[in-house]
């Protein structure tokens, strides 16, 4: 059984930046494929960005590429999300996932093993 916990999301003005971590249980995270989606009110859960085992590869969603960085930390279990320039329609519960040896980064909701339980980002315009 793996545990995800997020932290870090708030309330921001729009253009500002959160950085939002998700700390993994379990004493093999290098060999999780990693991904953070979002949820907003009314809309179905939404890929935003992958990482691969490494973190030597990254994905993202058109609507965040170049704003936002996926990062993670394998010492340290953590996988990050760095958000920059948001915008109100950054809004949303964010969630982190963990695919269990998960090849390459992964975009598909339903391929990822585990949940975390939420963190809210609100922006405000």
């Amino acid at each position: 059984q793996v545990q995800l916990v997020e932290s870090g999301g708030g309330l921001v003005q729009a253009g500002g930046s959160l950085r939002l971590s998700c700390a993994a249980s379990g004493r093999t995270f290098s060999s999780y494929a990693m991904g953070w989606f979002r949820q907003a009110p009314g809309k179905e859960r939404e890929f935003v960005a992958g990482i691969n085992r490494s973190g030597g590869t990254t994905s993202y969603a058109d609507s965040v590429k170049g704003r936002f960085t996926i990062s993670r930390d394998n010492a340290k279990n953590t996988v990050y999300l760095q958000m920059n320039s948001l915008k109100p329609e950054d809004t949303a519960v964010y969630y982190c996932a963990a695919k269990i040896s998960g090849l390459g980064t992964i975009r598909g909701r339903y391929e990822y093993d585990y949940w975390g339980q939420g963190t809210q980002v609100t922006v405000s315009s």
